[in-house]
């Protein structure tokens, strides 16, 4: 059976906490993320400072991880929302994969990256373009695929179309995300069944925000559903910061780590190597949470 992708996420766990961590913290937290067994990382974010104060030292973490020699095999990923960010990931050591959100809801795809639908799709072509020039790989993140809380138009076929799209545009790593938290279990597995035939060849995952107590049973509709890839952040810290006033949080890795156990599903870390980076996930939280 092939190995199950968890994609740690501490750039969403982060980014909305009021008080900036400090890169040297920030590069000791992703150490002790690899050092645990984490191979897939969702880092940093290259994005306006006034708009994502947290991300402004981005550079600065990576520059701090690579001097301690961190190991090739870590897919380190980096969110961009325009060129100027792509320009800032593309020039930066150590980022393997550049990320970018495209929202399915015109009213968050402005409230989020300040584009419209149609901009979007043109920066997806020029991303896909460049970073694979640069020899970086592409993942793009759909956005309230599950749904939006503004009124926006949404069906299933949507997503699916949009997938289509993507594929064709030669994206090969694409996260359905549910960004307001509000899909239940039956969503996920409806919606990861209805879309994955319209996959093939990609590499398609799932980006969910939830409360602690759904996400047990979310992570096994994906897994039901043929997924085989989940961003999670640890504890649940974090969740989209643009979405709504009030957000629920990250997937938990620890939860979906025992979930996944539990179904026998291979996949790493192991839960008995997240000790460490649990203690510095909740120092992190108290320290700069509050």
């Amino acid at each position: 059976m092939r190995e199950f992708k968890i994609v740690e996420c501490p750039r969403d766990a982060w980014q909305g906490l009021p008080k900036v961590i400090p890169a040297a913290e920030k590069a000791a937290y992703l150490r002790a993320l690899v050092a645990a067994g984490f191979r897939h990382i969702d880092a940093v974010s290259f994005v306006s400072p006034r708009r994502v104060p947290q991300m402004a030292d981005s550079e600065k973490v990576m520059e701090a991880l690579l001097e301690s020699g961190a190991r090739e095999e870590v897919e380190i990923i980096a969110i961009v929302v325009n060129e100027k960010g792509l320009e800032r990931a593309l020039a930066t050591p150590g980022v393997a994969t550049v990320g970018y959100p495209y929202s399915l809801s015109p009213t968050f795809q402005r409230r989020n990256a300040n584009q419209s639908p149609e901009e979007g799709r043109e920066l997806v072509s020029l991303l896909r373009e460049r970073a694979g020039e640069a020899g970086r790989g592409l993942v793009v993140y759909l956005s309230m695929a599950f749904g939006n809380p503004y009124g926006d138009p949404y069906s299933p076929a949507a997503v699916a179309e949009a997938v289509d799209w993507l594929r064709q545009e030669g994206v090969r790593s694409v996260s359905l995300a549910d960004t307001a938290g509000t899909a239940s279990a039956a969503d996920v597995r409806r919606l990861f069944e209805a879309v994955r035939p319209r996959a093939a060849g990609l590499d398609l995952g799932l980006h969910l925000h939830t409360l602690p107590d759904q996400a047990a049973e979310k992570v096994r509709a994906a897994r039901e559903a043929g997924c085989r890839r989940l961003d999670c952040a640890l504890t649940g810290l974090g969740g989209c910061p643009f979405a709504g006033d009030e957000l629920v949080g990250n997937l938990p890795t620890e939860r979906a780590l025992t979930t996944l156990a539990s179904l026998g599903v291979p996949c790493s870390p192991s839960s008995e190597a997240l000790a460490e980076p649990l203690s510095l996930t909740r120092e992190i939280t108290n320290r700069y949470g509050h």
